[in-house]
């Protein structure tokens, strides 16, 4: 049985992994979808001072309390900067890291430095025009591609403000995440223009790295659940 830990981005939750972790479980694992502080059922957290250090806070007390080791950590988009940090400072927890269409730091970076000139543009304005200065709107489902309509609603109903200071905070990173013994890259294929692109064209030329794509947007845990399950199931 693996244990995996499923780690959301932007806006997001836990609630959102749904139907890939339940195939997961059906397979026989454990399965975790932590909500970052300030998201989702956690969004009365939501103050401006959550940053990028709270949510690896977030994922390291899971860890912690759960007493969880080998663990097949997963980050989605802003939440690969969360997985990032967590395994360079527990590495000897994790036993394979996975990417799922994520931003993949070097030390000193941002995920805001990541985003597209005009889609950044567009995030700044929305923080001064409707997030007080220190949260940004969430992105319609429309945008990602999500091309059903009750799964626009579903989003777009559940989609809350993110913490400006967590795109913007800066990661430290000694490079120790890169020594854990699995790493793989999953990258949205039909997800274009996209910021992560770069993420897995990097690790395609790494023999490190097993790299894999789905033929679909972003979120391809709910477009693919499947796809994404079997997947994640290759690298327990």
């Amino acid at each position: 049985m693996a244990t995996y830990v499923l780690v959301h981005g932007a806006w997001g939750g836990g609630w959102y992994w749904e139907r890939t972790a339940r195939l997961l479980r059906a397979s026989g694992h454990e399965v975790f979808t932590p909500t970052l502080t300030g998201n989702g059922e956690r969004s009365h957290l939501l103050t401006p001072e959550v940053g990028l250090e709270t949510h690896v806070a977030d994922i390291m007390a899971v860890l912690r309390y759960e007493r969880l080791s080998d663990v097949v950590l997963v980050g989605h988009s802003y939440g690969g900067m969360v997985v990032s940090a967590v395994a360079d400072r527990v590495t000897e927890r994790i036993g394979t890291l996975v990417y799922l269409d994520a931003a993949l730091p070097r030390n000193g970076e941002a995920m805001i430095d990541f985003v597209l000139p005009e889609r950044r543009a567009k995030m700044l304005e929305g923080v001064k025009t409707r997030g007080e200065g220190w949260k940004v709107p969430p992105v319609p489902a429309e945008h990602w591609g999500i091309d059903d309509s009750e799964d626009r609603r579903w989003l777009d109903l559940l989609f809350g403000f993110q913490p400006l200071k967590a795109l913007t905070d800066r990661i430290a990173l000694s490079g120790r995440h890169l020594s854990v013994p699995k790493k793989v890259y999953i990258s949205a294929s039909a997800y274009d223009p996209s910021p992560f692109q770069q993420f897995a064209q990097r690790t395609r030329s790494d023999p490190a790295w097993v790299n894999h794509e789905i033929a679909t947007f972003h979120f391809t845990m709910v477009q693919r659940p499947g796809e994404t399950a079997e997947l994640l199931l290759r690298h327990t």
